[in-house]
């Protein structure tokens, strides 16, 4: 199986990198991981509606262009479903089990995902209402995904 992550923005911070680096070590028993990062487009602080929408246009172009057309798909979205980790372990077991052997989550910017890569996927996910810094996502996602794997082959992972 092949995970990966699409996400917006380069990570730049050593605390977020490091984290996350943990995490794929950790992974590389269970499944392929690789971390897509794509441009964030250059925005003023304060935008129109319109401007937003232009943003999440251009960043939502470079996420699908990221994207093979036979990977399953799932939007980190704070409309999404909110799964527990054993649910989300579920979802990429049969996945597995039923031949879908790439899935890719993508993580948007600060403006969140266009109406044109929500439509693209295949399941939204959300880790709750709350608004997250999306590097703050992208480190809980990759545990997420490491936590999901050590359930699925029913070894032990701290609650």
């Amino acid at each position: 199986m092949h995970i990966q992550i699409i996400a917006v923005g380069k990570l730049k911070e050593k605390y977020w990198t490091d984290g996350i680096a943990e995490y794929a070590k950790r992974l590389t028993p269970y499944t392929k991981l690789t971390i897509t990062e794509v441009a964030e487009e250059k925005a003023p602080e304060r935008m129109s509606e319109a401007e937003e929408q232009q943003v999440k246009q251009r960043e939502g172009e470079r996420i699908l262009a990221a994207l093979k057309p036979d990977t399953h798909v799932i939007a980190m979205a704070i409309g999404g479903h909110m799964w527990t980790s054993e649910e989300l372990a579920d979802q990429i077991d049969r996945l597995g089990t039923y031949g879908k052997s790439h899935i890719a989550f993508l993580i948007g910017g600060s403006n969140g995902l266009s109406d044109d890569v929500l439509k693209r996927a295949d399941a939204k996910l959300s880790f709750g209402r709350i608004t997250f810094p999306h590097q703050l996502i992208r480190l809980v996602l990759v545990e997420q995904v490491y936590r999901a794997f050590r359930i699925i082959r029913g070894e032990p992972y701290h609650k």
